[in-house]
């Protein structure tokens, strides 16, 4: 099960699986040799790259690159340290990527060995998510939590205002109680959730995620009392809710007469 991931129009959008300036080999007849350039590895199993890491965001990468079923391997056959390449399915061209260490490198083949062979995960949970993403905010059958509550724009410095409703440990986002969709929402598997002050509010709602891979929200009611419902709420829907590795490790962890068919 997909621990703290988005569903489709979601705020909690992941940040790059890896990123970081390589060199790369150029294929150019006319100039050969190692460039200097950004790495970006996304979790759409894809590889972008851009003159520098301000360009990120703002322009266009300048290649971009699956490595789903690609061959991704250290190399020395160039006689230079902390070289790996990276040979994509579609197309004949082969990248020879440099790193500064050993360990970078090691970061990067780890990172992009996990794009290569991509752990695809279905479960019927989030069918229902989805289908409870296209509904009203009223429609959704036994609500664990709902009401008014402001989300935290970091880039703005200020608080926007969304009715929400907690299911099954998924928080949805909607922009009034008259909406028909939600507008955003974030599934809590593996958050931690917790009451803190944050700037000039005593009282406010911090859900923090299991990976750095993740943001940080920052959630507040009307008052301290209405946080607090809200944190029991959320940590009652969580725990309700357990991770398929936890279960399965739960499960062989057992005496061996309780796991008998």
């Amino acid at each position: 099960m997909t621990i703290g991931s988005d569903i489709g129009r979601m705020p909690n959008t992941p940040r790059p699986a890896c990123r970081g300036y390589l060199h790369k080999r150029t294929q150019s007849s006319l100039l050969k040799g190692w460039r200097k350039r950004w790495f970006v590895l996304r979790h759409d199993c894809c590889l972008y790259y851009y003159r520098s890491k301000r360009d990120e965001g703002k322009s266009g990468a300048l290649s971009v690159t699956s490595l789903e079923g690609a061959v991704v391997e250290a190399d020395t056959s160039l006689g230079k340290p902390f070289v790996f390449r990276c040979c994509p399915v579609s197309g004949n061209r082969v990248y020879y990527l440099c790193a500064t260490s050993n360990q970078e490198m090691k970061r990067w083949l780890e990172a992009m060995g996990r794009a290569v062979h991509p752990v695809t995960q279905n479960h019927v949970w989030m069918d229902v998510t989805r289908h409870n993403s296209n509904l009203p905010p009223l429609a959704v059958k036994n609500p664990e939590c709902l009401g008014l509550l402001h989300q935290l724009d970091r880039t703005k410095d200020s608080w926007v205002q969304h009715y929400c409703v907690l299911k099954d440990g998924c928080l949805y986002f909607y922009a009034s109680i008259r909406s028909t969709c939600v507008i955003g929402g974030i599934y809590l598997h593996g958050f931690t959730v917790r009451d803190q002050p944050v700037g000039s509010r005593r009282s406010a709602i911090e859900l923090r995620p299991p990976s750095e891979e993740f943001k940080v929200f920052y959630l507040c009611a009307e008052n301290a009392n209405e946080n607090k419902r809200w944190v029991s709420a959320i940590k009652s829907s969580i725990g309700k809710w357990l991770p398929l590795h936890q279960a399965i490790q739960d499960y062989m962890s057992r005496p061996p007469e309780e796991t008998r068919m």
